[in-house]
């Protein structure tokens, strides 16, 4: 997710380039160690005003649609992680541009929990952070215990490039509901983007003469001539199989509708019987039964898995955007990088070829005991405007939140794939919340105990529905689980 320092560990703790962990990316969504919790606990009972006065209320203009201070301090704190620092200093630089009397400080760490801990517990923290990294905060108790701003005055404020838009409506599918915790409020703007599906080489694919497959009957056609030319037709990371749901969820939505998902989500009973869950197990376990994963695949971690499909060993990989980063020294040069949405199962799948998993990472948060709220939400906003947006895409290779900012930009050729499928979905885009919500559940025991036994042979689709539902339904009575639903 974003410049996370996840994205240079392995998932078993391994060195890895670009690497994103899915445990620490899932964690920006609030899911942090216990003492990270207790600590927020402390800072949040502090009570703690004791950093000084708020800046007072600016005017509010057309060009200051949030009535910033203009002589108010903002302060800033970043994530240095993958992403560097470059692009939010660029940013700094507009803001000082606008407000020229503003003194701002910006600091970029890795640290952002052990260094903003005293502060929160003063009731000292800057006015805009970027919530990310192995010491992320756990932005579910920050919340609960109104340590948070609501951003809708930023989302209901004109964008920067266009007074007669919302900064609400320039923004990407799905972004302002993974700010939402429970109700209306938007506690976090995710200001990263990824695509999730399925990831292959569009000259293996060629040299095959074949075309994405978008039915399951043309996938196990062109899985079967990918066998006899001496390739599987997948792999995926077998050590750490919740990667397989990156395109299985989305097939799950297509098949079944976004209902089916959702009520996954919520952890409804006997969500995980429904017959578009059964029917997409059933689709990937035939890969397996039919010899179309690559040998040994249970036994590979994200980066051997990733290797050996970029060798040309497998033609198709779940994953995200970053695999793009996180492989390029294996990825040859002529490989033609693509991704695609999920293969369905025909045409009475309830959503249309296209529908894909695509959702926010990198999480800014603007404190409630900030000095400067305001301040924090306007370097949002211009952070958020087609100049900075295009200044991120270009130095970093990720999309951003803004429904834009690629054009001029010349585009990697996976993040040019991705743009694609993006525009191919339009409104077809789908955002399971599993991963964020339940951590332990979607990693260890849906992925691991459920989807790994699967594709590895050992357990039929039928016993690892039934064994995922028993996950589900404890996750659901346990009381020291905080749950959400979809509002």
């Amino acid at each position: 997710m974003g410049s996370t320092s996840a994205e240079n560990n392995g998932a078993d703790g391994t060195s890895g380039v670009g690497r994103r962990d899915l445990i620490k990316r899932s964690a920006a969504l609030g899911l942090i160690s216990v003492p990270a919790m207790s600590f927020l606990s402390a800072c949040a009972s502090s009570g703690g005003d004791s950093g000084g006065e708020k800046a007072k209320a600016g005017t509010k203009t057309a060009k200051n649609p949030l009535a910033v201070n203009d002589s108010a301090p903002m302060e800033f704190v970043l994530f240095d992680g993958g992403f560097g620092k470059e692009y939010a200093e660029d940013a700094v630089k507009i803001y000082e541009k606008d407000f020229p009397k503003a003194k701002v400080k910006f600091a970029a760490t890795q640290k952002i929990q052990s260094t903003l801990q005293p502060r929160f517990n003063q009731g000292t923290p800057p006015d805009l952070i970027d919530n990310s990294g192995a010491e992320q905060m756990d932005m579910g108790v920050l919340a609960s215990k109104n340590q948070l701003t609501d951003l809708t005055p930023l989302l209901d404020a004109p964008s920067y490039d266009d007074p007669a838009k919302k900064v609400r409506d320039t923004l990407r599918p799905g972004i302002v509901e993974m700010g939402q915790l429970d109700g209306s409020p938007v506690w976090i703007l995710y200001y990263a983007y990824t695509v999730y599906g399925v990831w292959y080489s569009q000259k293996a694919l060629d040299s095959l003469d074949e075309q994405y497959p978008e039915t399951w009957d043309q996938m196990l056609t062109v899985c079967a001539k990918a066998k006899k030319k001496g390739m599987a037709g997948w792999t995926y990371a077998g050590k750490y199989p919740y990667y397989l749901p990156f395109s299985l969820y989305p097939m799950i939505g297509k098949v079944g509708g976004r209902e089916v998902l959702d009520a996954i989500d919520n952890l409804e009973p006997n969500a995980w019987k429904h017959p578009a869950v059964k029917a997409c197990f059933d689709a990937y376990y035939e890969l397996q039964q039919k010899g179309y994963v690559l040998k040994g695949t249970p036994g590979l971690d994200h980066i051997q898995s990733q290797t050996a499909w970029a060798e040309g060993k497998a033609l198709f990989i779940p994953n995200g955007s970053w695999v793009e980063n996180e492989s390029a020294n294996v990825i040859p040069k002529d490989f033609d990088l693509a991704v695609s949405a999920p293969t369905g199962l025909d045409s009475s799948d309830k959503l249309p070829f296209g529908t894909i998993w695509a959702s926010g990472g990198e999480p800014f948060i603007v404190p409630a005991k900030g000095k400067n709220a305001a301040g924090g939400m306007e370097q949002l906003r211009i952070m958020l405007s087609e100049a900075s947006s295009k200044n991120f895409t270009g130095k970093v290779k990720s999309l951003t939140a803004y429904n834009g900012g690629t054009d001029g930009i010349t585009l990697t050729p996976g993040l040019k794939s991705g743009v694609a499928a993006l525009e191919k979905a339009g409104d077809n885009v789908v955002n399971p919340r599993i991963q964020d919500w339940y951590v332990q559940l979607q990693k260890e025991q849906i992925g691991v105990a459920g989807l790994g036994e699967m594709m590895a042979g050992r357990i039929t689709p039928a016993e690892a529905i039934k064994k995922i539902q028993g996950f589900a339904d404890a996750a659901a009575k346990d009381s020291s689980i905080k749950h959400y639903k979809h509002q």
